[in-house]
């Protein structure tokens, strides 16, 4: 079992005694591994285990006992350690003897680090990398031990000037990375250790009377910031156990996620463990996801994304003029692999569904005339670089030799799958990408002709929206099965008829025609992905269908959402219910903490939901998820020519939502308050 802590950029994970000794392990910062090995012995042997936990998001804590070893006799001693993550890692470690004699003892930790890259340790995990053939880890640097000071000190050797400091509260025997201490404690009697460690890339070394106080300094502050947090978002009280706990998980999750400290404070990363920084689409769909919480989020997402908008044609990065980023690395990985990547064939259009979305949400013409540039250049790319063979439809095909192959939101590598399991040929022009583009013109003309004054832009953008649509249904629906759209069209043109999840962005975006809705409803509500828990990604009827395959099988929980928030829109109210209530139960296997994605097994051939092995937890667009369905059960939507938030509910909610009440929603600069009594939903200014 792994156990992750982390704040901002900054994540350690180790085991639960709170060793670092794992291939995927350590403590990371700017995307570089500073610490690879922390292991704690007491006579040469590992303690054991009593219980071990996260306290909050960025602390842990292990309760421990010695071994039998060295003729200690058994629960002699008990061993407390305390973790915190700051911009580095601190442990408090605390010995006390519970026996009635005098013990004698050795406790050792040792420590080392190898300065790898994320990515390099990314590919040791075997659900994202390749373990078999992936490249060699570093070697673990020496460490070199600085008296005055009592400190360790790992240098990167390898050209780059990373370092580690491990400083030591207390002296010890050192050998090599390795500290012993020899401890006599009488009945009773406690010792304590304080182990700082500092990471800093470029080489610049802390002075440990300094970061004793730094890290004092950050705990109080990340505490503070936390509450500040929690106050500000909207709160909520009802029957319901797991809507509440899940709620307020997801506020906790999101609190977690936010990048301090890397130039990026105002956005959640993307997810633990290998994603802790700015992804396009990652972050503008958890921005879509919170807008309950208000738009500092949305903001925040739409003006870093703005200054990283590509602006000139580098087919080493994938990146063409207008397009939104796909990825962002710091530190050693952008120096291996890339500081930017775009990757990415939804980010643009969703990022212009977003800045429509903020509008909406506050009637800042201001703000939206502040991004028109780039709004109109992300335009501008969905028209050329997006639409690569004139089409009509957006396609991606991959420039870059070490890019990724699968540019949508399904991008691992086997994602693009005909019914009869054969793998698409590019170029690719995914079926929920035409949608993101259909909403984002109809959004963009609504901008264009209410704050803009372009009239002109205005009725193009809704002709093409139109023709868009029209054109959409013609070469994406398949008849088969009862009808439904396919995936993709390959480079052929040729539909790509797996029947999957994406179909429901579709409902979502409103490109669906109402005829074809129910058609829609009754695939994604149907036996094949319908698990009882969620909507699979791929429907059980194809060939390339597994339960456990990472896009063909499993239920995402942000697709769920996305999924239920389009068949509410469609007034398929029963639907959207059943997929809120589902996956919501499904939360309380993992206490509350949905994570990025769970095995596609059918509920009635399991008594829980089924955990992917190396699923992200937290996870931003899981995190999103608890909050957006309960927007979708509510049925809040803004209506900007009233200045009111509303709800169109239907009359009655099922019984098992219960009562509640969620208070502080803030919307057209104003905060309102919501109550669900006897199945009805109210809205009222505050």
């Amino acid at each position: 079992m792994t156990l992750t802590i982390l704040e901002g950029s900054t994540f350690c994970i180790c085991d639960e005694n709170g060793d670092v000794e794992a291939e995927t392990s350590g403590l990371f910062a700017q995307d570089t591994r500073f610490l690879s090995l922390m292991r704690l012995t007491v006579n040469g042997r590992k303690p054991l285990r009593l219980s071990s936990d996260k306290v909050e998001y960025f602390s842990a804590a292990f309760y421990l006992r010695n071994p039998l070893a060295g003729g200690l006799q058994q629960d002699a001693l008990s061993i407390a350690r305390e973790r915190f993550v700051g911009e580095g890692m601190q442990d408090r470690l605390a010995v006390q003897n519970q026996s009635m004699e005098r013990v004698s003892f050795e406790l050792a930790l040792e420590f080392g680090t190898d300065f790898a890259d994320i990515f390099t340790v990314k590919d040791r995990d075997f659900a994202l990398g390749d373990p078999l053939h992936a490249k060699a880890l570093p070697p673990l640097r020496a460490a070199r031990f600085d008296q005055s000071e009592n400190q360790l000190l790992f240098e990167d050797g390898d050209g780059q000037s990373g370092r580690t400091q491990v400083i030591l509260s207390e002296r010890g025997e050192i050998d090599g990375g390795c500290v012993t201490y020899r401890i006599e404690l009488a009945p009773r009697e406690r010792w304590a250790l304080r182990v700082d460690v500092v990471p800093s890339l470029d080489g610049l070394e802390v002075v440990p009377v300094t970061a004793r106080r730094r890290f004092g300094e950050e705990l109080a502050r990340i505490k503070d910031s936390l509450s500040e947090w929690q106050l500000r978002v909207p709160q909520l009280r009802g029957d319901w156990d797991r809507l509440v706990h899940s709620f307020d998980q997801a506020v906790s999750d999101l609190a977690s996620l936010r990048m301090r400290g890397s130039g990026y404070e105002k956005l959640p990363a993307a997810g633990m463990p290998w994603f802790m920084t700015v992804f396009g689409r990652d972050t503008i769909i958890t921005s879509l996801q919170t807008l309950l919480f208000g738009t500092e989020l949305a903001r925040g997402a739409l003006d870093v994304l703005t200054g990283l908008q590509a602006t000139e044609l580098d087919p080493d990065i994938d990146a063409e003029p207008g397009k939104i980023v796909h990825e962002v690395r710091q530190g050693k990985a952008a120096k291996e692999w890339f500081p930017a990547y775009y990757g990415t064939v939804d980010a643009t259009p969703l990022f212009l569904v977003l800045l429509s979305e903020v509008w909406r949400w506050t009637d800042e013409a201001l703000f939206v005339r502040g991004l028109k540039e780039p709004a109109l250049r992300a335009l501008e790319w969905i028209d050329t670089h997006g639409d690569r063979d004139g089409d009509g439809f957006v396609e991606y095909e991959k420039q870059s030799t070490r890019g990724l192959d699968n540019q949508s939101w399904k991008d691992s590598h086997d994602s693009q799958r005909f019914s009869d399991g054969r793998t698409a040929a590019g170029p690719i022009a995914p079926c929920e990408v035409q949608g993101y583009v259909y909403d984002a013109k109809r959004r963009l003309a609504e901008l264009a002709r209410e704050v803009w004054r372009d009239r002109p832009l205005a009725d193009r953008l809704e002709a093409e929206a139109a023709d868009l649509q029209r054109r959409f249904d013609e070469q994406f629906w398949v008849e088969d099965r009862g009808g439904f759209y396919a995936l993709a069209l390959d480079g052929d043109k040729q539909p790509v008829d797996s029947m999957c999840s994406n179909m429901g962005h579709l409902l979502w975006s409103g490109i669906v025609p109402s005829e074809r809705v129910d058609a829609l409803a009754d695939a994604l509500m149907g036996p094949h992905l319908w698990s009882g828990w969620g909507v699979r990604t791929m429907s059980s009827a194809d060939a390339a269908y597994s339960p456990l395959s990472y896009h063909n099988g499993t239920v995402w929980p942000h697709d769920n959402s996305l999924i239920a928030c389009g068949l509410a829109r469609y007034g398929r109210w029963p639907e959207a219910q059943k997929i809120a209530q589902r996956m919501l139960e499904a939360a309380g296997y993992w206490d509350y903490q949905l994570p990025e994605v769970f095995a596609g097994m059918a509920r009635a051939d399991t008594p829980f939901p089924i955990a992917y092995p190396t699923a992200a937890r937290p996870q931003a667009w899981a995190a999103g998820t608890p909050v957006l369905l309960l927007q979708t059960l509510l049925g809040l939507r803004p209506d900007r020519r009233r200045q009111v938030l509303e709800t169109v509910a239907p009359p009655e909610l099922p019984a098992w939502v219960g009562n509640l009440r969620l208070t502080g929603i803030r919307a057209f600069g104003r905060v309102w308050d919501v109550r669900v009594e006897k199945g009805g939903v109210s809205v009222e200014p505050a």
